[in-house]
């Protein structure tokens, strides 16, 4: 069936705007379909997967479409990339020429840069860190679009009567390797009607993000806190291996992320979270419960470099400079948290970024000024979790290999206190919010 050749106007339109990374995609995208209401399911899908493919294939397309690449050719491209040159009309004879000459090029034989598709700066620091072959394995796959992760709600149902129960619907479903709570769904279907979805009994999360909340190890009863928690995907799922019991607290700078994790709340049937709207990781809030919490998760503010094959407007958004600020950030953030960690407790440090700036050279930092805390190898983690993963230190989960974002992790624990520093150490009572 082909689409309406109005549509590619739609899609014009907003790729002209997105293409100006003044805002994520996904936000504009989402404005975009708010101011045209008439626009179907199957057109908001047609015209958001032809700026997802434009924004993958950028340089491929704009180095091979001819001279002066105009935007609407840009749309065909896109277009006929993400449904199929088939399926669009109302296209004039250059157009058509040019789909033709696209199709015949053998991308394969493309030199590796361009084959890669990625900013200069972003391929080098790539190469630099994993090698030529390494990079391109990755960026063919960070050139993909990813499939649809859920999350099952432990406190409702399994994961064996998910996976029935979205037969029905009909979707097919099947389990994630790594998180015994995930479930993975190859094609992208409406979820928000679903009674599963109303009910809470799952939540869309990517796999490598379940992983990373069960490498904190939370139990009942203790004080946890996500630090960075966002729409808090990964507080719910820590909540659910909690059983609801203990304190949670969801700590972030936005309130308006904040926010979102409210509705999700609800639907999840969880009693232990306490969302706390913080200015910055030195406030008030955080500081009364300085050494007073078991278990802590900072899943820092990064470049989001593994997150391309949802996001692939942030490799053209970001520039190395991003990065500089990054890491200063990620550095302040992890050494506010670790104040509120008591002595034994865990704390870990996550991005879903792929640059190591952002990863071990934060965590390599922090060991070095804290002395009190020491790192605890990732495989004796996933061990104790029972998680199928091989990893060394540190737990880095690529989508060439792993399926899942773009993840890494460091799990540090603070060294027990000395036995008089013990003995004076206060009683655990909760902060007031």
């Amino acid at each position: 069936m082909r689409l309406p050749p109005a549509i590619l106007g739609n899609a014009e339109e907003v790729l002209r705007e997105i293409l100006r990374f003044t805002a994520p995609a996904d936000v504009t995208l989402s404005r975009y379909f708010k101011d045209h209401p008439r626009l179907g399911g199957r057109e908001r899908g047609a015209i958001a997967e032809c700026v997802y493919a434009v924004l993958r294939h950028k340089s491929f397309f704009t180095d091979f479409a001819g001279t002066g690449a105009s935007m609407r050719r840009l749309t065909v491209l896109g277009m006929a990339e993400a449904i199929g040159a088939d399926s669009l009309g109302g296209l004039s004879e250059d157009e058509m020429a040019v789909l033709t000459r696209i199709k015949e090029i053998d991308r394969s034989l493309l030199p590796p840069k361009k084959l890669a598709n990625l900013p200069d700066w972003l391929y080098d620091k790539f190469v630099a860190q994993y090698g030529e072959e390494e990079t391109l394995a990755l960026a063919a796959v960070l050139n993909t679009p990813a499939p649809l992760d859920l999350r099952v709600n432990s406190l409702k149902t399994d994961r064996d009567k998910v996976i029935a129960e979205l037969a029905t619907a009909p979707i097919a479903a099947e389990p994630t390797p790594y998180s015994a709570l995930g479930l993975r769904i190859w094609k992208k279907p409406t979820l928000q009607n679903l009674p599963l979805f109303k009910e809470g009994a799952i939540e869309v999360q990517d796999e490598g993000s379940q992983v990373l909340a069960q490498l904190l190890g939370a139990r009942r009863g203790e004080m946890v806190v996500d630090f960075c928690a966002g729409a808090g995907g990964k507080t719910l799922a820590i909540g659910a291996i909690m059983r609801s019991t203990g304190r949670l607290y969801a700590f972030d700078v936005s309130e308006k992320r904040l926010t979102k994790l409210k509705p999700r709340l609800a639907r999840s049937g969880l009693s232990n979270v306490h969302p706390v709207v913080i200015a910055h990781e030195r406030d008030a809030k955080v500081k009364r419960l300085a050494g007073k919490i078991d278990r802590v998760l900072v899943d820092a503010p990064c470049s989001g470099m593994g997150t391309l094959r949802r996001n692939p407007d942030v490799k053209w958004r970001q520039q190395p400079q991003d990065i500089v600020e990054l890491t200063e950030k990620q550095a302040s953030i992890l050494d506010g948290a670790a104040r509120l960690v008591k002595f034994g407790g865990r704390l870990v440090y996550a991005t879903c970024s792929l640059l190591d700036e952002e990863n071990t050279g934060i965590v390599q930092g922090f060991l070095a000024t804290h002395p009190d805390f020491e790192l605890v190898p990732m495989h004796k983690v996933l061990a104790e979790q029972r998680i199928p993963l091989e990893m060394g230190d540190y737990l880095k989960m690529l989508p060439h290999k792993h399926g899942t974002d773009g993840f890494f992790a460091a799990v540090l624990e603070r060294k027990a206190a000395p036995a008089k520093a013990a003995a004076d150490e206060p009683d655990e009572d909760a902060a007031s919010e």
